[in-house]
């Protein structure tokens, strides 16, 4: 009877206990989310304030700023807070002898891991909700903002040694000191279609209010090319130059969403209008590259005798040629860059509820202080994690490894690793 009552204990979960650990989850999530929100915000927020501070932007504008990216910084913050959270409360559960009271109490592991798997699956769900409602919301009314500061306030877009894109203006520039620009270089076109270079060894910024943006450029110097002949271009040189950009271009360059600014459901649609694009772009090169392949045939069948010999080498780079920009097509990295932004919505997010089957096993291992060890491990951790992240995204665009496995592989490896460890342990 006392082997059956004890066997039939082990298959019980208490209520209490689940109640009193989950508790002290939520309790070490909260602090570790602190820990974390302010690191990010610091990082993230704080020095875009600082930014916009020196430009002389009002204050409350700075405030609405930072509070509407705020979902970004919680977004990040969550996942790794879960995970150093689990490590510290199994870890003090550990070192305080908790869970060696709970297993002669007749208790099974199933205890610490239910309320850990709950809080894993509250801060997943919760992070991905702000990830994918909260944050393009506060995307668009950050956008709404920023348009109106940089409305009255445009010196704003000018950075030091930066690249600078406009609706049909480019603009480089050199070191910023002030309103003074050192080596200003403008690339635009014309009213007439033409193309257009401008160079200056220094400029003023001034702001032109309702106008826009305005460059005083000294020792100018401008060329001017047709589209289509190349050839035919005009060239000035100038001791002065005023250069004007239009708030309509300003407001325009800021518009613009990136995919991590989207809703899942949104990347999802423009990736399948990126792929219907894609597949009439590579059907379409496809046809020139067959016309090519066939007039470098009839050239080689025609053989050493005909005048088209001449043209064969010729032919033949041409060919290359269409080859090598339909293989470029196909590798479309715009594409590439949303699909792993899609991948990226879910495994960022869920990382939470992955990263409690590594964070219980490794906690029950803790001897002694068990919270300052798990805190110590729980950010290398995270910063392995990040890493792995980095270099699968970096991986997807540049090598072409496959997005999911890209975005999903430090997750795999969490449940992975926790599940061996889970067994070695319960084996014991």
């Amino acid at each position: 009877m006392g082997s059956v009552a004890a066997i039939e204990s082990k298959r019980n979960i208490s209520s209490t206990l689940f109640i009193y650990i989950l508790r002290e989850a939520l309790f070490a999530f909260f602090i570790s989310f602190l820990f974390f929100f302010f690191i990010f915000f610091v990082n993230q927020i704080l020095l875009m304030a600082k930014e916009v501070l020196t430009k002389h932007v009002p204050f409350n504008q700075v405030a609405l700023l930072i509070l509407f990216s705020l979902p970004t910084v919680i977004a990040m913050s969550a996942p790794f807070a879960s995970l150093v959270g689990t490590l510290m409360t199994v870890g003090r559960l550990t070192s305080d002898n908790e869970i060696l009271v709970m297993l002669s109490s007749g208790l099974s592991y199933k205890n610490v891991f239910l309320p850990a798997i709950t809080v894993g699956i509250i801060v997943s769900v919760l992070s991905f909700v702000t990830n994918d409602v909260l944050l393009p919301a506060g995307t668009v009314q950050f956008n709404k903002l920023w348009r109106r500061i940089l409305v009255s306030t445009p010196a704003l877009e000018m950075e030091a040694n930066s690249v600078k894109r406009f609706k049909d203006t480019v603009i480089v520039t050199g070191n910023v000191t002030g309103n003074a620009i050192d080596n200003v270089l403008i690339l635009d076109r014309t009213s007439d279609g033409e193309r257009r270079i401008i160079m200056a060894t220094n400029a003023e910024l001034k702001d032109g209010g309702k106008e826009g943006l305005s460059l005083d450029l000294n020792s100018a110097f401008v060329q001017s090319s047709k589209e289509v002949i190349r050839e035919d271009y005009d060239y000035a040189q100038t001791g002065f130059l005023k250069y004007w950009v239009s708030n309509d271009d300003i407001i325009q360059a800021v518009s613009s969403v990136s995919p991590r600014e989207m809703s899942s459901r949104d990347v999802r649609t423009a990736i399948k209008k990126k792929n219907d694009d894609l597949a009439v772009r590579v059907n379409e090169r496809k046809v020139k590259v067959s016309i090519q392949a066939m007039s470098y045939e009839n050239i080689l069948r025609a053989g050493p005798g005909m005048e088209s010999w001449s043209r064969k080498t010729s032919s033949f780079a041409g060919f290359q040629r269409e080859i090598n920009t339909l293989t470029s097509i196909e590798n479309d990295r715009s594409l590439l860059l949303y699909i792993i932004e899609y991948y990226k919505k879910f495994s960022l997010p869920f990382g939470a509820f992955f990263f409690v089957f590594l964070a219980v096993p490794l906690g029950l291992m803790a001897k002694k202080s068990g919270q300052t060890v798990g805190f110590i491990f729980g950010n290398i951790i995270a910063v392995l994690y990040w890493s792995l992240l980095f270099i699968g995204q970096s991986l997807g665009l540049r090598a072409g490894a496959p997005p999911f496995w890209s975005m999903w592989l430090p997750n795999i490896l969490s449940l992975t690793i926790g599940v061996i460890l889970a067994v070695i342990r319960v084996r014991r």
